[in-house]
C-alpha cells in the first residue's frame, strides 16, 4: 500500500462525511449533512420507486456508517458539533482498522 495512514484516514473521512451529506439529501426531504428529525435511513418507504430502490443499495453501506451512533439522533437538541465530532471518531477508528487490514493484505500477497 503506497499511502500513508493519515491521508488514508483524512481520504476516508472526507468520503464518509460526503456520502452522508449526498445520500440525505437525495433521499431526505432536505439538505442535511445529519436529519433533523432523527430519521437516518431517509427513502426506505418512500413512494417513488428510484428513491425506495436506491435507500435499499445505500442501506448496508449507511448502517455500518451511522448504525452504531444513531441514538446520538434522538436527542432534540444535540450540543454543536457533537454529531459531527461522535461521527469523526468513530470514522477514523474504523479507517485505522481498515488501514491496517489492507495493509497485511498487501504484504501478504508479496
Amino acid at each position: 500500500m503506497k499511502i500513508s495512514g493519515i491521508k488514508f484516514i483524512i481520504l476516508f473521512l472526507v468520503s464518509a462525511f460526503a456520502f452522508q451529506f449526498i445520500s440525505n439529501s437525495i433521499l431526505g426531504p432536505e439538505v442535511r449533512l445529519f436529519p433533523a428529525n432523527g430519521e437516518w435511513f431517509p427513502g426506505t418507504g418512500s413512494p417513488i420507486a428510484w428513491k425506495g430502490t436506491l435507500a435499499i443499495i445505500v442501506y448496508p453501506v449507511k448502517f455500518i456508517l451511522i448504525g452504531p451512533l444513531s441514538f446520538l439522533g434522538k436527542d432534540p437538541d444535540p450540543a454543536p458539533l457533537v454529531l459531527v465530532v461522535a461521527f469523526a471518531v468513530y470514522w477514523t477508528a474504523m479507517a485505522l482498522m481498515l488501514y491496517y487490514l489492507l495493509k497485511k493484505i498487501s504484504i501478504r500477497k508479496k
